[in-house]
């Protein structure tokens, strides 16, 4: 701090420029201060619109009670339109109990004295369902002994199983890993869950099931990442997780789970892997001998990458930087301003890409070229100018600058009709696992984050490619055990197995 000799001696201009720059330090705090009650109490939704509507606003509940009504009629009149607004008709290839109601024999008379002929039924249609169906197994092996010399003994084989010894037959391996790594349910739950119904199974021995299941599908997971590499665009993106027993890092200590993805369209694979680091060294080790496109955030963990191999191409995300202006616009009840301009720049970009979501790659190269390039070298002036304007400290400084420096990564969609301007496939991937993670929590050891990842990596793949991943767990991991070649292993990964054998719904 300086003394108040030395103000004075300072000229009336020096004394304005000091009064200015410590106002704008405060203003900087300020905004700082407002963002994070912004980030940790409003609502994290992107949307800037004031016409959102509570989702729990009870005032609202009799408008749509006449418009539920009118659904559930929708739903069980027994000609089925799809102009009809409602829900969808009822899978047809789920089973059926037909319960049939007939007139009594003297309401079949008319008051004319005639006998009512039947002339067509009327059908309706309602939803039941029966909680979890549990069975037993029990395998019989045959014996058979030498009455005559009494040395022969021979027992019928029984076929391998996925865990040896184990009670879990594939179907409840399936259940315990699809509910935890799809529907986020804790394996503490689903203890709690297996008594009511009767069967003590303890919560060690699902997770036990749980790093077996992953130790059987291991093999598939490296078939995965080696598709990931040998096609030219790949995703990259990465989370905290809390592993309590790392010996690599405390327990409170950060740890990530990393997700990167890629493959061509037929063949688009997910894989997680978990590390105790957020180091450049992780993507740097896992797309070793890479060559194409990533996309990825801003993080600067990801330039190591294009620095050691000249073919490697970072694509920047045109939304993580609209996600900064957005935060700024929630700071002000103005309507207009930097931030709204930027944004509404932004917007225009994400409506020509809807507006070409269908075209060629070939096709969205061209209009890239003709439309967006534009768009982008207004709004890359319009940021330059404001750029010297802008107090740096500033929460919009520093989105300005952020956004500059990402700039030459923001324009390489342009150079391929098959890329994207955003890292929004990752993010999506990435979100179940962070679902997950407010369910359970955390993960006990490296063992379990690591088995974690790789149930990850097959479920959100199956999803990816529209198969139903209890299915597919139930009937890989009877055949996985039985396979004897790399070939037969690759066929049943989620893209090329065979969907008919999955059965379905579970039967």
């Amino acid at each position: 701090m300086e003394t108040n000799a030395a103000y004075q001696e300072k000229s009336k201009e020096e004394l304005l420029k000091i009064i200015e720059q410590q106002a704008k330090q405060i203003m900087s705090l300020n905004e700082l201060v407002n963002l994070y009650r912004l980030r940790q109490f409003a609502q994290k939704s992107e949307k800037i619109s004031p016409d959102q509507i509570s989702l729990f606003d009870e005032a609202e509940l009799p408008k749509q009670a006449e418009a539920i009504e009118e659904t559930e009629v929708a739903i069980s009149v027994a000609s089925y339109s799809r102009k009809t607004p409602g829900r969808k008709p009822l899978p047809k290839d789920l089973p059926r109990e037909q319960r049939i109601y007939d007139l009594a024999d003297h309401e079949k008379m008319c008051d004319c004295g005639h006998e009512l002929k039947h002339i067509k039924d009327e059908k309706s249609e309602q939803l039941e369902i029966i909680p979890a169906k549990i069975y037993v197994i029990e395998h019989v092996r045959k014996k058979y002994a030498c009455k005559h010399c009494e040395e022969t003994i021979k027992t019928a084989a029984m076929p391998k199983q996925p865990i040896p010894g184990s009670i879990a037959a594939p179907g409840l391996l399936s259940h315990v890993i699809v509910s935890k790594f799809q529907d986020h349910l804790p394996l503490f739950r689903q203890e709690q869950m297996l008594r009511r119904i009767g069967v003590d199974i303890q919560r060690s021995t699902l997770s036990l099931w749980v790093i077996r299941a992953h130790q059987l599908l291991k093999p598939m997971l490296g078939m995965m990442k080696n598709i990931i590499h040998r096609y030219d665009i790949a995703y990259s993106d990465e989370t905290t997780v809390q592993v309590l027993k790392d010996p690599n890092k405390g327990v409170q200590s950060k740890k990530y789970m990393w997700l990167f993805a890629g493959g061509e369209p037929g063949k688009f694979c997910y894989y997680y892997h978990y590390h105790h680091s957020r180091s450049h060294d992780v993507p740097l080790t896992f797309f070793h001998s890479y060559k194409g496109y990533i996309h990825c955030d801003g993080y600067p963990g990801y330039d190591a990458l294009a620095a050691k191999s000249p073919d490697i191409i970072l694509s920047g995300c045109m939304y993580h930087v609209r996600r900064k202006f957005v935060e700024i616009t929630k700071l002000t009840k103005a309507t207009d301003g930097v931030a709204h301009t930027v944004v509404n720049y932004i917007a225009r970009l994400a409506h020509l890409e809807t507006e070409i979501k269908d075209h060629s790659s070939e096709s969205k190269y061209v209009i890239r070229q003709e439309n967006a390039k534009t768009i982008l070298n207004n709004m890359h002036d319009y940021l330059i100018n404001e750029h010297h304007r802008t107090y740096p400290k500033s929460a919009l400084g520093q989105a300005i600058t952020y956004t500059i420096n990402q700039w030459p990564k923001l324009l390489v969609y342009l150079q391929d009709g098959r890329l994207e301007n955003n890292n929004n496939l990752s993010e999506r991937a990435i979100k179940p696992f962070v679902i997950g993670r407010k369910g359970w929590l955390f993960a006990d050891s490296v063992a379990g984050a690591q088995a974690a990842a790789t149930l990850f990596s097959f479920v959100e793949t199956c999803k990816h490619h529209d198969v139903e991943p209890f299915d597919w767990f139930r009937y890989v991991l009877k055949q996985i055990p039985l396979c004897q070649s790399d070939d037969e292993i690759a066929a049943l990964l989620p893209f090329n197995i065979d969907r008919s054998l999955l059965g379905g719904r579970g039967n």
